[in-house]
């Protein structure tokens, strides 16, 4: 077969395959032409999921008619003043967005720069079918209909419509939540789904885009190194999401899905939640453009950095510094569902001075021979209260004088009431003890090591010969945690010391979910991961207990300890260690509010 030149309509129809995969794709395309074009103003109109209908308004500068028809031209942009294309500072800038999606579908441009009159040119599949004159405010109008009518092969493999607006609304999200001073607007078959106005903080646009809770629950990320800034919004380990749909990376303004990016955000948490559970972030990098090639892909959806550890390193150590200055915050407010699971108790119809607590002190007063026998009242006696409250030795300190007040008594043996200026705290002493000896170990490890404790008599653990191999492959590792094992035989371990923090733990727990953790993720994990992982595991055996009796004394002591810990308001497996009622939704709970 000879080689011969593609025609016109068939180029752009194979630009268009690169460009505009769906409805989302072409949306992207015009919202960010917009934006480029400098709008304060975009509403956005759908119809069947943008498959039927795309209609863009905007207030930007807007352009005259020879712009138009230039426009609509392949490789003609008005975003690259010179040739070169490394300093491109703008969304869009290929000059193919435009003629790609007038050579699927029927393409309107009306457009009116301030001062001037509006023009309108209508090109339906590659072809010019109308332009004139047109009446509309300063800003531009593009409308997309009928995407893929006439390209069958096309059209048969695009989604339903539910699942293109779907995709659609994610674009859009994505493009309003990178521009808080942009007011977005969008309608899907005629009712509003959204709206945000211009001029919002950062943090205010991300929580009105993902979930409003997120304002109370964040922290604000800011780092810049080498002429890169990283700034955004990340959600605090106790909140969490069960899918990772719920992070979003932008580079130089423009959204992206780089693994590179995602990997660094579940570095920064790795110690902090469980594996199948991921934080909210919306991170944003500012990076000079000599050092990111944002034309790797054709939709620019994807980006190449000229030294990826460094950008991995700014997002792991901005996270990192944010979560580690809120030091013991968890979830500031108490759970709807779990506030409404409080019952109240009925209203009895007994008369008050029927009830037994008078009917005591009633019969006090009668002749003995008239008085009711114990049997009799046994009945009326009321199961024994399974919380427990210590007398203290010495006056209790002022609530007002500490963040997670001071320690009242015990409820299950599990779980520490504490009383705050605030309101009512509630600490899971296992989780929150979790916390703080991992922490513990960081810093012994960061200095001489973890000191050891010898065991009287070595203790032999049974495993299965790979998990064996596994242990005695990470032996020295363990050394530095104040583990000390050794091969006995081909499937046993023999411990000749632990942690010293860790008290009388339980040696054989203890190395069996050692093995079955570098069984599940060894492979996967950096040195330091691995170690985090090491150490979690071992400060999970070394804690208190659920289930143990702690004095006053103890308590007070474990809740001055978390106010001074980085990040022990969630265990290492991300579940929040403390919980707060407030004076309002105790009040709610007995009407008064």
């Amino acid at each position: 077969m000879s080689i011969r030149r593609l025609p016109e309509h068939l180029v752009n129809r194979i630009a268009a395959g690169e460009v505009v995969e769906r409805p989302a794709s072409a949306l992207k395309e015009i919202v960010e032409n917009a934006l480029d074009a400098g709008a304060s103003r975009i509403a956005v109109r759908l119809s069947g999921g943008g498959l039927d209908r795309i209609e863009v308004s905007d207030d930007g500068c807007g352009m005259e008619s020879g712009e138009i028809a230039l426009a609509l031209e392949r490789h003609a942009t008005s975003k690259l003043p010179d040739d070169a294309i490394e300093n491109v500072a703008t969304l869009g800038f290929r000059g193919e967005a435009l003629p790609s999606i007038a050579s699927v579908a029927r393409l309107s441009i009306d457009s009116r720069p301030a001062s001037r009159d509006g023009w309108n040119r209508t090109v339906d599949n590659g072809l010019l079918v109308a332009e004139g004159p047109a009446a509309l405010p300063p800003g531009t109008r593009v409308t997309v209909e009928q995407l893929f009518a006439r390209v069958p092969a096309r059209r048969k493999f695009l989604r339903s419509a539910k699942a293109e607006y779907a995709a659609c609304l994610d674009v859009l999200r994505r493009l309003a939540m990178a521009h808080p001073s942009v007011a977005f607007s969008v309608e899907h078959d005629g009712r509003r789904v959204l709206s945000v106005q211009g001029g919002e903080a950062r943090e205010d646009r991300v929580a009105a885009l993902t979930d409003r809770a997120l304002a109370e629950n964040h922290v604000i990320v800011t780092l810049e190194r080498e002429g890169v800034r990283l700034s955004g919004v990340a959600s605090i380990p106790t909140y969490h999401r069960g899918v990772g749909d719920h992070q979003f990376l932008f580079v130089n303004g423009r959204p992206v899905r780089d693994r590179l990016l995602v990997g660094a955000v579940r570095g920064a948490y790795a110690d902090m939640l469980a594996r199948d559970r991921h934080p909210v972030v919306a991170l944003f990098l500012d990076v000079p453009p000599l050092e990111v090639d944002v034309n790797v892909h054709p939709a620019k959806t994807e980006v190449r950095f000229r030294d990826p550890a460094l950008i991995r390193g700014m997002i792991v150590s901005g996270l990192r510094r944010a979560l580690d200055a809120e030091g013991f915050r968890a979830v500031q407010h108490a759970d709807p569902a779990a506030l409404a699971a409080w019952r109240s108790e009925p209203v009895s119809p007994t008369p008050i001075g029927a009830m037994p607590i008078f009917e005591a002190a009633a019969a006090a007063e009668m002749p003995l021979s008239y008085r009711p026998s114990l049997a009799d009242r046994r009945s009326s006696f009321l199961t024994p209260p399974q919380a427990r409250a210590e007398p203290a030795a010495a006056p209790a300190p002022e609530r007002q004088s500490f963040p997670l007040g001071v320690a009242r008594g015990q409820v299950a043996r599990t779980y520490i009431v504490a009383e705050a200026e605030d309101g009512l705290v509630i600490v899971d002493q296992h989780a929150a003890h979790e916390r703080l000896t991992l922490e513990r170990m960081r810093r012994a490890m960061e200095g001489q090591g973890v000191a050891s404790q010898a065991l009287l008599l070595p203790e032999v653990v049974e495993l299965d010969e790979p998990a064996c191999d596994r242990l005695e492959a990470r032996a020295e590792e363990l050394r530095d945690f104040g583990l000390e094992l050794e091969r006995f035989g081909p499937a046993a371990m023999l411990v000749r010391a632990v942690p010293a923090m860790l008290g009388q733990s339980d040696v054989q727990g203890l190395v069996t979910d050692l093995a079955d953790d570098l069984a599940a993720y060894d492979s996967a994990l950096s040195l330091k991961e691995r170690l985090d992982l090491v150490a979690a595991t071992m400060a999970c055996h070394g804690s208190v207990r659920a289930g143990r009796v702690l004095s006053v004394a103890e308590m007070n002591a474990l809740l001055r300890e978390m106010e001074v810990t980085p990040r022990s308001g969630q265990c290492n497996h991300g579940r929040p260690t403390w919980v707060k009622l407030g004076h309002g939704d105790i009040e709610k709970l007995f009407g008064r509010k």
